[in-house]
């Protein structure tokens, strides 16, 4: 493994550009056996599973286990290998992560998995020596999110977080737009997510689980509880033992790019109103319906979600604008536009510009390149940036969660009101799992 490790830093002629040329060129490539990055995927039913597809995109990737609580998901994704022709035979399975991270030949591994997961088996990672894709959002607390900060810093590991519209390249552009000054004084950012095809399971009694499936495994550091089907699989992200709901589902997408725009840190004030207005009979806890103001110097920005509803601001599902006084730039998933004032005599307008790659590709390509490089510099989401606005997402959160309009103390970093501190800062872990102390 150390050689092994020793060969990637030195290969040079697999830096970013050139990878980044072979994945999506499609050109013929070889890379030396000495070269090649064996992956392991934890948790595949959903991103998880997006991840390991892009990532055996990149040449010299393998994937060499795969980890799931439910036999079922690990079937199919052995079966779903196969008919991409991989080699399924030197492909271990596994139910419990532990196992997988003990894996000598493993390098890095994809932690797909319900949010509640993500920091425990992050940090667990970095200590077995492995570099770390970890899904959005990074954690599932702030305290979590810090925790993984400070794992990455002690073992020195290459972890990039799945955010992967930085590796979108109209996204860059659109910002850089925003950096020129061209829109004038920005004084508000929106960010909505309207989510049409989202909608919570119906409210069901409690079950034994589905033949296959490791609940207790599932749950890990979350509370006890008996198997529900309404809050399994795609639906842990509305209930908070599990995630955050859109706020952290979308929001760290979206938020993320509203804060890059206008190179903000964190809000002074956050003042967060909404409810169960779109679905009140359904399974779910957190929000369908949420508005969140953030107070910063000189502007604000508003994040606004609703499950069951398309029709967003400017006719866009979901989006970050950019209201300047000038004009407001509109950035989306599919392109941004710059929209002039009338009375604007700057005549910045620009039509809309599609979007024309592939993020999630390019992210894997830029992750790939920085596990060879080992330049931590070089990647698109490091921890401490995904970080960032979690912690931002977080505060929407606890906002509403707690009722009270908040003020953080960036130079603390916490709340002023130390009930909330105690209260959200960290999540509590059950069943006899805790993080590590680092």
């Amino acid at each position: 493994m150390n050689t092994r490790r020793s060969f990637l830093q030195q290969s040079s002629a697999l830096a970013a550009g050139t990878v980044f040329f072979s994945a999506f060129s499609r050109a013929p490539f070889r890379v030396s056996p000495s070269d090649q990055i064996n992956i392991g995927a934890i948790g595949l039913n959903g991103m998880g599973w997006s991840d390991l597809s892009s990532a055996l995109k990149v040449p010299g990737v393998n994937v060499v286990a795969l980890c799931d609580v439910d036999n079922n998901v690990l079937d199919k994704r052995m079966k779903d290998l196969a008919a991409m022709k991989v080699d399924t035979s030197r492909v271990k399975t596994y139910h419990d992560y532990r196992k997988l991270l003990e894996q000598k030949d493993i390098d890095a591994v994809i932690i797909g998995t319900p949010d509640h997961w993500h920091a425990l088996i992050m940090i667990e990672a970095c200590q077995a020596g492995k570099d770390v894709y970890v899904e959005k959002p990074c954690g599932n607390s702030i305290g979590e999110c810090r925790a993984m900060i400070a794992a990455q810093k002690k073992y020195g590991r290459v972890v990039q977080v799945g955010q992967w519209q930085r590796s979108q390249q109209h996204f860059r552009d659109a910002v850089d737009f925003v950096h020129s000054g061209q829109l004038g004084p920005i004084r508000t950012v929106k960010v909505w997510c309207y989510q049409g095809w989202m909608k919570p399971e119906p409210v069901v009694s409690d079950t034994p689980p589905p033949p296959g499936v490791d609940f207790a495994m599932w749950l890990g550091p979350a509370p006890q509880r008996t198997f529900n089907a309404s809050r399994f699989h795609f639906n842990f992200r509305w209930f908070w033992d599990y995630a955050g709901g859109l706020m952290t589902d979308w929001g760290v997408h979206l938020l993320d790019y509203g804060l890059l725009g206008m190179k903000a840190t964190t809000p002074k004030t956050i003042a967060a109103l909404g409810g169960r207005f779109a679905y009140p009979d359904l399974c779910e806890e957190t929000p369908d319906t949420l508005t969140t103001l953030y107070e910063f110097d000189g502007f604000n920005m508003v994040w606004d979600h609703a499950m069951g509803i398309d029709n967003g601001s400017y006719n866009r599902d979901h989006g970050i604008a950019y209201i300047g006084n000038n004009a407001t730039l509109v950035l989306s998933r599919s392109g941004w536009e710059v929209i002039e004032e009338r009375q604007s005599k700057n005549k910045v307008a620009k039509p809309f510009v599609k979007s024309s790659d592939n993020g999630l590709d390019n992210h894997w390509v830029n992750f790939i390149a920085a596990v060879r490089s080992r330049k931590m510099e070089d990647l698109r989401c490091s921890i401490e940036e995904a970080t960032h606005v979690a912690t931002v997402a977080q505060m929407g959160n606890i906002s509403f969660r707690s009722g009270q309009r908040l003020s953080w103390d960036a130079g603390a970093g916490q709340f002023a009101d130390d009930k909330i501190n105690a209260g959200y800062l960290m999540k509590e872990y059950h069943n006899g799992y805790k993080l590590p102390t680092i």
